[in-house]
């Protein structure tokens, strides 16, 4: 989840005038970033050799 402050942060980065969808693009970045960092802060991640597995069975 994106909090206010964060929002704020990324529309005061854009250009005067830009698109809705570079907008929402940006966001759903940021949140995927947020989130990647969570997971990772509580060791919600795959080792190297597990994500060969799972990589494995997408090619299948």
């Amino acid at each position: 989840m994106i909090t206010k402050t964060k929002l704020k942060e990324q529309i005061d980065s854009f250009p005067e005038q830009f698109s809705i969808d570079d907008l929402v693009e940006r966001l759903i970045l940021v949140e995927k970033i947020e989130k990647g960092k969570i997971q990772s802060e509580n060791d919600e991640i795959l080792s190297e050799s597990e994500f060969d597995k799972e990589m494995n069975k997408w090619f299948e």
